[in-house]
């Protein structure tokens, strides 16, 4: 297993929901589903690419969900 460091700021899967408006549990759907990218701690918590999410939710603006 490879591990890549990244400077990029992590979203927890609670900050994500609360920017889409959703429950936590649908956020870590979407990335069991492959809708969204999740990076494992080593603790195996799941976080989010603030970018990845960012662009997401620029894309729910117009109606669509991941």
């Amino acid at each position: 297993m490879t591990h890549t460091v990244t400077s990029e700021p992590l979203l927890t899967p609670a900050e994500v929901a609360s920017m889409f408006r959703v429950d936590p549990k649908t956020v870590t759907r979407w990335a069991k589903q492959g809708k969204l990218t999740s990076i494992r701690t080593l603790g195996g918590h799941r976080r989010y690419r603030e970018t990845e999410v960012r662009g997401l939710l620029g894309q729910s603006d117009t109606g669509s969900r991941p």
